[in-house]
């Protein structure tokens, strides 16, 4: 059985490489060259660039220090491979936790109906309408500023379900109709069965793109949080990365590989997951004959 659903997975990658457009294939070599970046590079022995005076500071780039270094003497290109690893994770994570618990939440909504589904709708509609930033300022001001990658994006996730959560109950309101549904019912499969063997695989192409989106968002919002000066002072991340070079005068000094590195980062980064995105959507496209 994992034998077959290897085969399966390996011919869906194909097909998804052999027809996509070259939108999808940008995003995803930009992607991929940013997650070699972060947990590739970052592996190699290095010196830790949160230590300041490692080396001496506001050095122009060379041989030893690539982006050279900061005014704390930290190594600029090492400290980047290291924020674009911990933005990547908090990210990976914040997504991962919104989206399953999305999934799940809709799709009990969605087949379980009654009482159940006014629950359920109720707090995610409730989750909608509550301003995000104001909320997420408020709570990781209170975490204060040594929170670790699991926790900030534990906080960021609070709101990234209830989006995926709405969506996911519409789909599973119009499958549960179906005709196999009620061929499960009648077989003496139970609810759990169901939404696990028959509307759970409909609903994973869709949760990938929501997945991907879900990154994009949970990367920006501790951005912002950073540049607000709120994301946590010992983590080392792109938003931190440029709210440090803006205190210590980057931009005044000429050090423009100091706050520039991040920001170009920052950029290409957003990119290379909006291209992956919007690419996948137009290859299901494609695919469905649209």
């Amino acid at each position: 059985m994992s034998q077959s659903f290897l085969g399966r997975l390996g011919g869906n990658l194909r097909d998804v490489w052999k027809y996509s457009g070259m939108r999808f294939k940008i995003g995803l070599f930009i992607t991929f060259f940013f997650l070699i970046l972060g947990f590739g590079v970052s592996n190699i022995p290095h010196t830790n660039p949160f230590f300041h005076f490692s080396y001496l500071p506001l050095q122009p780039p060379s041989a030893t220090n690539f982006l050279g270094t900061t005014s704390l003497g930290q190594d600029t290109f090492w400290m980047l491979v290291n924020a674009v690893r911990n933005s990547l994770t908090l990210g990976l994570i914040a997504a991962t936790i919104g989206t399953v618990i999305g999934i799940f939440m809709g799709l009990l909504a969605g087949f379980s109906g009654g009482v159940v589904d006014r629950v359920i709708s109720t707090i995610t509609d409730t989750f909608i309408v509550i301003p995000t930033l104001p909320i997420l300022i408020l709570i990781t001001a209170l975490i204060g500023g040594g929170a670790s990658v699991i926790m900030l994006a534990l906080v960021l996730s609070i709101f990234g379900w209830a989006w995926p959560s709405r969506q996911v109950r519409s789909m599973a309101l119009s499958l549960k109709e179906r005709d196999f549904i009620y061929t499960a019912k009648f077989s003496g499969e139970s609810t759990p069965q169901i939404i696990i063997t028959e509307i759970l695989p409909y609903a994973m192409t869709w949760s990938l793109v929501s997945f991907m989106n879900a990154t994009l968002g949970a990367i920006a919002a501790e951005s912002g949080l950073a540049i607000l000066g709120l994301s946590p002072a010992n983590l080392v991340t792109l938003g931190n990365m440029i709210q440090w070079a803006r205190d210590r005068n980057a931009v005044l000094m000429g050090h423009w590989y100091w706050i520039g590195s991040p920001i170009v980062a920052l950029v290409f980064l957003f990119i290379g997951l909006f291209l992956l995105i919007s690419g996948y959507n137009d290859y299901l496209s494609r695919r469905r004959g649209q």
